[in-house]
């Protein structure tokens, strides 16, 4: 798809950002802490297992892991060891993916509200916004223990609409996870992919207003819509 094709139906009155893998590039540091955790403790699990667990909560691992392994797996110790080498690996920080200033920048200058719809718990959210010190570049962050249901269910999103007070169909969604983009789709938004770890499916790429390459491309769509 060209960028000329990479069209918005409507201008966006808002945008509601995943975090993991589409705002911040913890989605390969989160996988080497995977690898680490799973050699530590000999468990030879593969990336295709970690694969099925992006986008999800931790009741999501659990079923992948339990599914891959037997429910004998000591989900509580990898699960520590996972976390352990996550901070080592990310403790000289976790990197902005490219365009994400610049289209903060337009929707500031647009005067578009923003949002934060992610997996991760609240203080993992608050610990990327503040070492980026954009805290104050989001509306309102909707993470683990907002809404009743994880995604692929709308509930994020429409939680994130609700807490913005803009129609889910004024809504722009941004989104690296297959599970986010059913998410994302199912609350009614226009649903831009932006591929991490993850390419779009058919079925995935159905379900989206268009596939973007990063985040410039996506600000460009909204630059275009708001002519």
């Amino acid at each position: 798809m060209t960028a000329l094709q990479m069209i918005l139906p409507r201008p966006p009155a808002a945008v509601v950002f995943d975090m993991d893998g589409l705002l911040f590039d913890t989605e390969a540091l989160y996988l080497k802490a995977f690898h680490a955790a799973s050699d530590e403790g000999g468990h030879g699990l593969t990336t295709e297992v970690f694969m099925r667990t992006v986008g999800g909560t931790w009741p999501t691992v659990q079923t992948v892991l339990t599914q891959a392994v037997g429910s004998d797996f000591p989900l509580d110790d990898f699960r520590a060891a996972w976390h352990r080498h996550a901070l080592r690996i990310g403790a000289d920080g976790v990197a902005l993916k490219p365009g994400a200033m610049a289209l903060l920048d337009t929707l500031d200058a647009l005067g578009l509200p923003r949002a934060i719809a992610t997996s991760s718990r609240p203080e993992t959210a608050r610990g990327h916004l503040t070492a980026h010190a954009l805290t104050h570049r989001f509306h309102t962050v909707v993470a683990q223990g907002d809404y009743a249901a994880s995604k692929p269910a709308p509930d994020p999103y429409l939680t994130a609409a609700a807490r913005l007070g803009v129609a889910p169909a004024l809504c722009l969604a941004l989104e690296d996870s297959h599970n986010g983009v059913r998410s994302a789709a199912t609350a009614g938004m226009m649903t831009v992919m932006v591929p991490d770890l993850l390419a779009a499916t058919p079925e995935i790429a159905a379900l989206c207003t268009f596939v973007a390459e990063d985040l410039h491309r996506v600000r460009d769509a909204v630059l275009h819509a708001h002519r």
